[in-house]
């Protein structure tokens, strides 16, 4: 076997690797639509916990001006 015909066996076999991977990578981005697809219409990506509204509820037995110092202090150290 001359040089020649290695250098064309090799290139040959680069590019049907090089076609290979891109197919399955081509099957692989068409497969995760499909699934993307059917999920967004089956409505399955919905979270099932609404994220709750309003402000939030102090904890038990914290007074207003407990949570007032906090709040404050948060925002003094925000500002540094």
């Amino acid at each position: 076997m001359t040089i020649l015909e290695m250098l064309q066996q090799s290139a040959i076999l680069t590019v049907l690797g090089m076609a290979i991977v891109f197919l399955f990578l081509w099957v692989i981005i068409v497969c995760v639509n499909v699934v993307g697809k059917l999920i967004r219409t089956a409505g399955l990506d919905k979270d099932i916990q609404q994220p709750k509204t309003g402000t939030p509820k102090a904890a038990p037995g914290v007074t207003p001006e407990v949570t007032a110092a906090i709040s404050a202090a948060v925002t003094e150290y925000r500002k540094e």
